[in-house]
């Protein structure tokens, strides 16, 4: 029973550093990344849809992202969403793609998404911790309708802690990996 409330914890936590990582990877570093902007969501027919699913998107250049819409029609409002995300980047339209020039990182705007990180990361070890305090909660539970013994929670707890500690490890390290790469110039 404890294995499971602990697998169950691990998985959760798991999900969480996934989570943790999709969202860094959104975050600009130095060069162009499609992952910056294939989650924006597109007014699509009524419905915002993520740019992935309306185009491809290319790194031609270390600087430059190309956006090729399967469908033409969708180019103006590829644009209007890419004006009116926070991304601070200008589409450029040829008629057959959008190119997007990424201008080089200023040490000021380095710090801001230092900032960011930081943020997402806290938000991560804050998520972690409430699946560790859910598992505790579980188990006290279970030992209070007598299904486990106080030394088997105690054991329990002690798991969840040490799977705790673990998984913020990684959360930190995620975290300088992504400094680094912002503050690379």
């Amino acid at each position: 029973m404890i294995k499971e409330v602990v697998k169950e914890a691990e998985s959760r936590m798991n999900g969480a550093i996934q989570a943790l990582e999709e969202d860094l990877s959104g975050i600009r570093t130095g060069r162009a990344s499609p992952a910056l902007v294939e989650k924006l969501m597109v007014e699509y027919y009524g419905s915002p849809t993520p740019l992935m699913q309306l185009a491809t998107i290319s790194v031609p250049e270390a600087r430059v992202l190309m956006i090729r819409p399967f469908d033409p029609s969708t180019m103006k409002s590829i644009e209007r969403a890419i004006l009116a995300s926070d991304l601070g980047l200008t589409p450029n339209n040829d008629g057959k793609s959008i190119r997007l020039n990424l201008p080089p990182l200023t040490e000021e705007r380095r710090r801001d998404l230092g900032k960011v990180v930081h943020n997402r990361l806290e938000e991560a070890r804050v998520a972690v911790r409430n699946v560790r305090r859910d598992s505790i909660k579980d188990l006290k539970d279970f030992e209070h309708e007598k299904l486990i013994s106080e030394d088997d929670q105690k054991y329990g707890e002690d798991q969840l802690q040490k799977l705790t500690d673990q998984i913020v490890q990684q959360i930190d390290q995620i975290g300088e990996h992504k400094q680094k790469e912002i503050m690379e110039v």
